[in-house]
């Protein structure tokens, strides 16, 4: 099938469906009329699109950790200790990374091995494995709305099983679940898997049942300027709502500057439905996640509450619809289920006192922002000029062209060219602009505030700004500053 961004027809979908569901034994359980109806019985309280809207309503931030293990029971347990010891209000099941490449078979010998060795040998849920029934088991013994939490740049199995499955909400996209995770899979191929994803959303939708879906926000999680990551987000929203999707959650990841934080939340908001409405999507609900801190951890436990607590505080004066929890033991490997839930009691204990406050759109704020939507603006505009007026063409396009250009990413379908550093302020700015879009006044706002750090730490602005940065906060700093004797 070509790439283009328009609504797959039920025949073009169908088509491709039946090879899908081949793929693996269990997807003979998906049955969509009986999937549909199963659906429609969960009650509203257990619909992660309900929760959503009703936060974005009541401006309030909801908590959500990961967490994934390999055996139903066990993943169960899990997920209880956490809504009940951690206060949990939406549950994952991350994926394992078997799963994510599709390498079921891999999948099956791990839980063999966990069921042997009595603890989970996978790093996830393996949910194509443990098939519609297992599925059902983990969704219907919590009382929270639970979403598939993942990274898989081919989820077309996964999200068949696990929505029939019970859950009411599937993370990931063509871009976010491609570039900042995988190294030879081409753009089209991602942007059509996940077309697939989108109109498997939209099919529920028109049939009377609401799916939350929500792109992956942080990207490669490392000094990822706002409006590199609100522009993917932007563009997998506009791609979802086309194939019928009316409930999307648009995430960023915490950079460490508080006010550039709170303004790319607002930007992103703003941005989301600005496109939406642009063309023509004007009946989705729109939601916004920040992911706490994804860089390097501190070892120490209290120093990693520190980091845990400053990402909980941006959540909640941004009135962010959910925060991504992180755990004390970020540092160190999985966590324990209680080290987990300890994560999560910081956080909630931080949204609560916050949340009668919210940071006032003052001049700094307000030029925050405003430097964020002109930049995302440029990415989406050429993005679009270099499709002819298609976003899913313009972005394979640019891409090539590295109008859109994720740091640090693996992919080799990525330019690379782009090299972002913080300023003195920690704000990200951009070191090297590679081939991006942008204007001279915006080029040079960046090269200012470089360089104003430059002369404040007494060297010149280089590429070991960006080293010194990327391991700053494990060390307990946020900008990279030079060791003097």
């Amino acid at each position: 099938m070509q790439l283009r961004n328009k609504k797959w027809s039920e025949q073009e979908f169908f088509d491709t469906r039946e090879e899908i569901l081949k793929t693996w034994p269990t997807g003979a359980e998906v049955d969509l009329d009986e999937a549909i109806a199963y659906q429609k019985a969960i009650p509203e309280e257990k619909r992660f699109s309900a929760k959503l809207n009703k936060a974005v309503k009541n401006k309030t931030t909801l908590i959500q950790p990961r967490a994934g293990v390999a055996l139903i029971d066990a993943h169960i347990e899990l997920l209880r200790f956490l809504e009940t010891e951690g206060g949990a209000d939406l549950l994952p099941s991350t994926i394992d990374s078997y799963t994510r490449l599709n390498r079921y078979s891999d999948a099956e010998h791990g839980i063999a091995e966990s069921l042997a060795q009595g603890k989970s040998m996978l790093n996830g849920f393996p949910g194509v494995n443990h098939g519609v029934k297992g599925c059902r088991k983990v969704t219907e013994s919590v009382k929270s709305p639970v979403q598939v939490r993942h990274g898989t740049p081919d989820a077309r199995l996964l999200c068949e099983i696990t929505l029939a499955g019970g859950f009411t909400s599937f993370e990931g996209g063509g871009i976010s679940y491609n570039i900042p995770y995988a190294k030879n899979v081409p753009m089209e191929h991602t942007m059509l898997t996940w077309q697939y994803v989108d109109r498997l959303t939209g099919l529920y939708e028109e049939r009377g049942v609401s799916i939350n879906r929500e792109p992956f926000g942080p990207l490669t999680g490392t000094l990822v300027p706002p409006s590199i990551s609100n522009a993917v987000a932007v563009i997998e929203a506009l791609m979802a709502a086309e194939q019928g999707v009316k409930n999307v959650t648009v995430g960023y990841g915490q950079c460490g500057n508080l006010i550039q934080d709170v303004a790319a939340i607002h930007s992103l908001r703003e941005m989301t439905n600005e496109y939406l409405e642009k063309f023509g999507y004007k009946d989705c609900d729109v939601s916004t996640v920040l992911h706490q801190w994804m860089g390097g951890f501190p070892q120490d436990e209290a120093k990693a509450f520190g980091v845990i607590c400053w990402g909980s505080a941006v959540a909640a004066l941004a009135k962010a619809t959910k925060v991504i929890v992180k755990t004390p033991h970020e540092a160190l490997g999985v966590p324990t289920k209680e080290a987990n839930a300890a994560g999560l009691r910081a956080t909630k204990q931080v949204i609560s006192m916050l949340a009668d406050q919210e940071l006032a759109r003052e001049k700094n704020l307000n030029f925050e922002i405003e430097m964020i939507n002109q930049e995302t603006r440029a990415i989406l505009d050429r993005t679009l000029q270099l499709g002819d007026g298609d976003i899913a063409v313009g972005t394979v396009r640019a891409f090539e062209a590295g109008v859109i250009d994720v740091p640090f990413a693996p992919s080799k379908f990525n330019a690379g060219k782009m090299l972002p550093a913080r300023d003195n302020s920690g704000a990200v700015r951009f070191l090297n602009i590679g081939n991006l879009p942008f204007s001279k006044e915006i080029v040079d706002f960046h090269q200012g505030k470089l360089k104003d750090r430059g002369s404040a730490e007494g060297r010149e602005v280089s590429f070991q700004m960006v080293v010194d940065d990327i391991y700053a906060i494990s060390k307990g700093q946020l900008v990279g500053r030079p060791a003097h004797e």
